[in-house]
């Protein structure tokens, strides 16, 4: 990578309030979601974490609110994102698994994105760091409400070497990877000692756009690139932690959380900014000693076990959400765009959504119960459990178990192809690691969530019973290679 992240350059763009702007616009809370990559539900502080500190993520905690029952919308990178992105299961938009450089698919334009709904309230709107929802320019963050951008189309190991020790091996199916800023790429990284800039570079970005945003309602996206393997971490944290490289590229994480909120305190916008940290799934746990912790919760990410979708989350909103809380009820990534909207005062998409507005949760009124459910599907349109209150039932399915022996020191261990033939039920309240089958004890609760599997299925439909569509899957969206451009 060249002297772009050295020196992060920087064209400064003034926005001001345009003439037409009410005050009622001016005061509407900023927004800003940081999301972390592959970090497990046991990788913060609060959560429990050892061999690191995470101060500023706890602060956050300790001054607002931490959910304790909070899931990713699938248990990897992309569906992941497309679900936070539009308010949907990312089955129903035709988005599953992980995008790879070589497809020709993305997030379609017809889904309205967390974006565009800010964007159209007049909100100055910015994503920084990994976007992973398809890389050809029809795809990008620019063509779904953001104004700004500058980070990774795709992931970090896609890229044209065999590990993490940097070993080369060619493949023109994983080109270098691109650094982009708006449409254009702008620097390419070439080597691991890049990867280790990205966490300063990304906050040095989203501190930026705060500074130049202070007098205009704004909606950050902070998508790290970390902790996704191989892991980078800048001279500031390398060698910090007890815990070993991922530790120190926990601590910079969390560096990067402290910078966010000075840029807030600094511009007097700590008290009208809805700030949230969370994850796109559980730790890669096949790593080992380059992989978070789920914390106690069964295996991880890209298993529909708790470890690979239950996944911290915090929000911080002085004055509106109460302090110190711990919030036990069920909640999504999906809901977080018709919750936004909903205290903003946006518009929905007049295509179905599966979010649901949470603000009561926000509030602290847990008496109210905005989910009553979570999908949790995977693969190509895979329904694999369905859990309801504190009961969940885990359907047949079949999956890679991290149950062995794991890889070190960047390098992925095998993993064990699991077949689970009959449904199984666990109580998620008594037993969060879901050790213990309780099925044959309990028959009502197996038919009442097999309610909720059927009525999924007919909407959504589950491979695992051939049903590949329901009456509610819509397209993803795809590259005419006669009109549309690629990035280059």
């Amino acid at each position: 990578m060249r002297a772009y992240i050295g020196g992060f350059l920087l064209t400064i763009v003034l926005f001001g309030c345009t003439p037409d702007k009410t005050k009622q616009t001016i005061l509407k809370p900023n927004v800003i979601v940081v999301f972390i990559d592959d970090e497990g539900y046991g990788d913060v502080g609060c959560y429990g974490a050892t061999g690191f500190q995470t101060p500023h993520i706890d602060e956050m905690a300790g001054n607002g609110m931490r959910f304790t029952n909070f899931y990713a919308a699938q248990p990897v990178c992309s569906a992941s994102r497309a679900g936070l992105m539009t308010g949907c299961y990312p089955n129903r938009i035709g988005l599953t698994g992980a995008l790879f450089p070589w497809h020709k698919i993305g997030l379609n334009s017809k889904e309205y994105t967390m974006a565009e709904m800010f964007h159209d309230q007049g909100y100055a709107t910015a994503c920084v760091g990994k976007w992973h929802l398809g890389w050809q320019e029809a795809f990008l963050p620019l063509q779904h409400g953001f104004d700004e951008f500058l980070g990774l189309p795709y992931s970090n190991d896609m890229w044209p070497h065999s590990n993490v020790t940097g070993e080369k091996k060619p493949n023109s199916r994983y080109p270098a990877l691109r650094l982009i800023e708006g449409n254009e790429t702008i620097d390419t990284i070439a080597s691991i000692a890049d990867q280790d800039k990205l966490t300063t570079l990304y906050t040095e970005k989203a501190v930026d756009f705060i500074n130049r945003n202070a007098d205009t309602p704004f909606f950050l996206y902070a998508a790290h690139t970390m902790a996704h393997i191989p892991l980078g971490v800048s001279d500031k944290f390398k060698g910090k932690s007890e815990q070993g490289l991922y530790g120190d590229v926990m601590m910079e994480i969390d560096w990067s959380v402290g910078e966010i909120m000075k840029a807030l305190e600094k511009n007097n916008l700590t008290d009208n900014t809805i700030i949230i940290f969370t994850t796109d799934n559980g730790p890669w746990l096949n790593f080992g000693n380059h992989a978070g912790s789920a914390g106690g919760l069964r295996e991880g990410k890209t298993t529909s076990w708790e470890g690979g979708q239950r996944v911290p989350f915090i929000i911080k909103w002085p004055n509106k959400v109460p302090e110190g809380i711990v919030c036990n009820k069920l909640a999504c990534a999906v809901d977080l765009l018709p919750t936004f909207a909903s205290i903003t005062g946006g518009k929905l998409s007049e295509n179905k959504i599966d979010g649901v507005d949470i603000t009561p949760l926000f509030e602290g009124n847990f008496e109210k119960t905005p989910r009553e459910t979570i999908l949790y599907y995977y693969g190509k349109n895979n329904l694999n459990a369905v859990r309801k209150g504190n009961w969940k039932l885990v359907l047949p399915h079949s999956y890679g178990s991290y149950n062995t022996t794991p890889g070190n020191d960047g390098y992925g261990g095998k993993r064990i192809n699991t077949v689970i033939e009959e449904p199984e039920l666990y109580n998620m309240r008594r037993d969060p690691g879901e050790q213990f089958n309780v099925i044959k004890h309990y028959p009502g609760k197996v038919e009442e969530l097999m309610k909720v599997a059927e009525k999924a299925r007919a909407e959504l439909g589950d491979l695992n019973i051939g049903k590949e569509k329901g009456s509610g899957n819509r397209e993803m969206g795809r590259v005419n290679t006669l009109k549309t451009k690629s990035i280059k």
